[in-house]
């Protein structure tokens, strides 16, 4: 009898390019994105500030996700139709500074794609202004592996039998897509053509499908 081995698609050496978002409190975005065909791993941090370690004390930076994403499957342009759609960055409502709308940019097209992204979404509101702020990337700090896949974290058995030390949390392909899959982002049809290649097992593949369905 053939024994099929399954491990867990922890790395993925497609080439990808990297884009950073302020979007309020990380943990949605990290799902959202996370379940987004073409992301390959997803990092919650910290960006934009100017003290050592935020970690400790968050001090003026801003909660942020760092995406790495295969070009050939989504663009930077759909990336930011996500990033608009999905939360908050008008000036009439106020946030600290923790939770403010960013775009880091790590290019000049990024940069030019991102502020004409900006324009035509003020051309769309009609009584606020944008409050979202398009600065260069700077050094960005994961938070601490407790609040990476948060979603996921909450799943213990899944967790464990993946194998993800904290570490994995911020790096892992298949940490990052079940950490979306079982937030209810994404969709059933999708995730199944994903299971085979994430390497999960028919029970792990099950659990996930109650989420999904």
């Amino acid at each position: 009898m053939t024994v099929c081995l399954r491990y867990p698609l922890h790395h993925v050496d497609t080439p990808c390019e990297k884009a950073t978002f302020g979007m309020g409190c990380y943990w949605a975005p990290d799902s959202l994105f996370g379940a987004t065909k073409g992301v390959i791993r997803t990092c919650v941090g910290y960006a934009g500030g100017t003290t050592e370690d935020p970690n400790n004390q968050i001090g003026d930076y801003t909660e942020v996700i760092e995406i790495h994403y295969d070009p050939t499957k989504i663009n930077y342009s759909d990336l930011l139709d996500i990033f608009w759609n999905n939360h908050e960055y008008r000036l009439s409502v106020k946030l600290k500074r923790e939770y403010m709308s960013m775009i880091m940019y790590h290019n000049e097209e990024q940069c030019q794609i991102a502020k004409t992204s900006k324009d035509n979404q003020q051309a769309k509101e009609k009584n606020a202004l944008i409050a979202t702020e398009i600065i260069p990337a700077s050094t960005f700090y994961p938070a601490k592996s407790s609040n990476q896949k948060y979603r996921l974290q909450g799943h213990v058995d899944m967790t464990q039998g993946l194998g993800l030390t904290p570490d994995l949390l911020m790096t892992s392909h298949v940490a990052a897509r079940l950490n979306g899959y079982l937030a209810g982002c994404g969709d059933l049809e999708q995730f199944e053509t994903e299971t085979e290649y994430l390497g999960l097992s028919e029970e792990q593949i099950q659990y996930v499908k109650n989420y999904l369905s």
